[in-house]
């Protein structure tokens, strides 16, 4: 039975991904206005989450601090790396239309969301008060990041449709971490303990090398300031999520 509750939390979980759908409603003028001030609230919440989440989880598993901080910077250069495989591999074709960080984020989000399903499905194997209690904080969690997710496929070049399909496709993922979590929670430590970190410097890669040029771009004095004061809201807000976990 706890299996069962495990599975249809992180059914949930998944479903805060098409949370995206309310932008279908807005105009494309509109969202264009707002979309920089979003990216920056994305680069902010990826920052955070990096830091605040995904770092200090992966220390459950990692007792050596250089070790562990060596994967961030594993997960970093091989997103770099990455990278310049789809501009060497894409440059030329209509794919480039696309911005490279897309593809990113979306591979970045699939191992968040497998992570979060990891955590669901070991914490339902021990005690399903907590396991709902931890479902509802990765819910919390989830809404700003899902939020940001979406943002930052639109921004890259996805129509909105294409972003909500590609962003509740990762979100999935969830669910396969649930199942892998709750019939392996004895053993998963080896792969968490390099997942984890690693997906940290994913998401420290893409908001410092691709969200944040493109924050730079703005040089409007006002919006600058509030581009500036909503990348910081991105963070605080995921230290926040994270205190009352």
């Amino acid at each position: 039975m706890n299996f069962i509750y495990a599975l249809i939390a992180s059914i949930i979980v998944s479903l805060i991904s098409l949370i995206g759908i309310f932008a279908l409603v807005i105009r494309d003028n509109l969202l264009r206005k707002v979309m920089i001030f979003l990216i920056a609230f994305a680069a902010g919440g990826l920052i955070g989450g990096a830091f605040f989440d995904l770092i200090p989880e992966a220390a459950e598993y990692v007792k050596d601090i250089t070790e562990l901080f060596v994967y961030v910077i594993v997960g970093y250069v091989l997103f770099f790396m990455l990278e310049k495989y789809l501009h060497w591999r894409h440059c030329h074709t209509p794919e480039c239309k696309i911005h490279r960080f897309t593809y990113l984020n979306i591979i970045g989000d699939i191992v968040h969301n497998f992570g979060d399903g990891l955590i669901i499905g070991a914490v339902f194997l021990i005690d399903v008060k907590v396991g709902i209690a931890t479902t509802l904080a990765i819910v919390f969690h989830e809404i700003p990041h899902e939020i940001g997710n979406f943002t930052v496929l639109v921004y890259g070049g996805f129509s909105k449709l294409r972003a909500l399909f590609f962003n509740f496709v990762s979100a999935l993922f969830a669910i396969v971490g649930t199942v892998v979590g709750f019939y392996f929670a004895g053993n998963i430590s080896g792969f968490s303990r390099f997942v984890l970190p690693a997906a940290a410097g994913g998401f420290i890669y893409i908001a410092s090398c691709d969200l944040i040029p493109e924050l730079h771009k703005e040089e409007g004095g006002k919006r600058s300031a509030l581009i500036m004061v909503t990348f910081v809201i991105g963070i605080t807000l995921m230290y926040f999520l994270k205190m009352i976990e």
